[in-house]
């Protein structure tokens, strides 16, 4: 019962804020349930990605409900590429754990891609001003997509943060809008991780009794914070981003030092 306890709480809070900044909350249920979780790595990565395909759903549906503006063909092109980048960066993922046979450097190397992502995305969550000719925007969805599908697969994180950077610096996206745009792509990402987990599912070490709970909470905080960005400023958004960023990054650091018994 503890353990349904912490799941849920871990990911209605991270679902609620990774809805309202785009980051798609599998940024903090990861390092989270590393840090107060026993389960395998490979386990709390599905937990994460389940939690966070079911969130998109929610999110990305509310948003289309409240009419908030965006491109669709933009959204295809960027999940397009998000698609073939799942594949991949879950390709990616089996390939270093078959490789290693080690959950704690697996972990370590996570967190290090992880911590440098995401000061990175600390570093350029502003506007580039730059702009491109049409065929050549569609051509950067499109990479932009493979790239962050790969990150968010094999990181187990769903990528938001990058996501979220990214489309601000490159495209010059207002805060809440680089957000339902990096929702979208989450879904389809996380979608093709999870599809390509189905036929071996009954060989992973997942507690198949927590998903129900997982869902339910992955629902109430897609739900919750979608409500919340509707009513919230771009400046308050991306306020949320950075101060959540630089707690993962914190987070992460300390996980790390944990593995390496530095601490």
């Amino acid at each position: 019962m503890n353990k349904i306890i912490l799941y849920v709480l871990v990911i209605v809070f991270s679902n609620t804020v990774g809805a309202i900044s785009g980051m798609g909350g599998g940024v903090i249920i990861k390092p989270v349930l590393d840090a107060l979780s026993h389960d395998p790595l490979v386990a709390i990565n599905f937990y994460s990605s389940f939690a966070v395909f079911v969130m998109s759903i929610v999110s990305t549906i509310k948003n289309t409900k409240q009419n908030i503006d965006f491109n669709w063909g933009e959204v295809l092109y960027l999940s397009m590429g998000s698609l073939f980048g799942g594949k991949l960066g879950d390709w990616l993922f089996m390939l270093l754990q078959g490789v290693l046979n080690n959950d704690q450097r697996l972990n370590l190397i996570q967190i290090i891609v992880v911590v440098v992502s995401l000061v990175l995305a600390l570093l350029f969550a502003k506007k580039s001003g730059w702009q491109f000719s049409k065929r050549m925007t569609t051509i950067l969805f499109i990479l932009s997509g493979v790239f962050l599908g790969t990150l968010s697969t094999f990181l187990g994180i769903g990528g938001g943060p990058i996501n979220v950077a990214l489309l601000i610096f490159l495209f010059n996206f207002d805060a809440k809008n680089a957000a339902i745009y990096s929702i979208a792509s989450i879904f389809f990402s996380q979608f093709m991780k999870l599809s390509s987990l189905v036929p071996v599912l009954h060989k992973l070490p997942i507690d198949l009794h927590l998903l129900p709970f997982i869902m339910i909470s992955a629902i109430v905080g897609g739900y919750l914070g979608s409500t919340i960005s509707a009513k919230v400023s771009n400046k308050f958004v991306l306020g949320l981003y950075k101060v959540v960023v630089i707690f993962v990054i914190g987070l992460n650091v300390y996980n790390g030092l944990v593995i390496l018994n530095i601490i």
